[in-house]
């Protein structure tokens, strides 16, 4: 499949197996622990299909003008692959390999702002990239310290727009049925400013830890039930059975 759009010719072709990645190191401590906060409530919750894909600093790919582009956004979810992961482990190609992510997400960490560039020659910025040439009809950009959140939805004029929250102050994301947020909580020695979903009844999709401390609360209740009934039954005379 070719595409002609600005300068450039999009094709979308398989990362040829002896191209050597960037082996750049994650810009800040925090990224993968806000990646794996977003996938792992989404998994809890069964917002995971089993063709879906969530990716964390993870290759995204498109040939320009027969060089290859390559961006890592800090989170993305695609909906849908068509090809066996075994495929995909070093790179993802849309189009040829599976759908457009539906998102992509850049958490902050540097001064040099790149998560907005619009540079369009050759290697495109970030911005660029995910609006005019994957067409990404969502990109979330994150601030972790501050917890600010800026969303931008591809609107028909195919440029972003940065949308305004509803009274919760939370972004409705269509492509995937839920809202999304930022909350205060602690998971992996960090409190601070989560990315966290909602479901469309304003309920929050749970961490793995908060689901365990449901448990144990839910136990622990049980528990109190069971001796406040066995001291009643005493009480009456009545010895309760093991």
């Amino acid at each position: 499949m070719t595409v002609i759009t600005q300068d450039y010719q999009i094709t979308w072709e398989k990362l040829p197996d002896d191209y050597k990645l960037p082996d750049d190191p994650v810009d800040n401590i925090n990224q993968p622990a806000l990646a794996a906060a977003l996938t792992e409530s989404l998994q809890l919750a069964g917002k995971i299909s089993a063709n879906a894909l969530t990716t964390t600093n993870y290759g995204i790919c498109a040939t320009l003008n027969n060089r290859i582009v390559i961006k890592a956004p800090d989170w993305a979810f695609i909906a849908k692959i068509n090809v066996n992961r075994e495929e995909i482990i070093r790179s993802y190609t849309p189009q040829l390999q599976g759908d457009i992510p539906v998102i992509v997400m850049e958490f902050v960490s540097d001064t040099q702002q790149t998560e907005y560039s619009i540079k369009s020659t050759y290697p495109p910025g970030k911005w660029f990239f995910y609006e005019r040439i994957l067409k990404v009809p969502n990109y979330i950009i994150f601030e972790p310290d501050s917890g600010s959140i800026e969303t931008y939805s591809l609107e028909k004029t195919q440029e972003y727009v940065l949308q305004k929250p509803d009274e919760n102050q939370c972004y409705w994301i269509s492509e995937i049925n839920l809202f999304l947020g930022v909350s205060q909580g602690t998971r992996e020695n960090r409190t601070g400013k989560w990315l966290r979903w909602w479901d469309k009844q304003g309920n929050l999709l749970p961490w793995g830890t908060e689901l365990a401390e449901q448990e144990r609360q839910r136990t622990e209740q049980e528990r109190q039930r069971a001796e406040r009934l066995a001291a009643q039954l005493q009480a009456a005379g009545i010895e309760p059975e093991d």
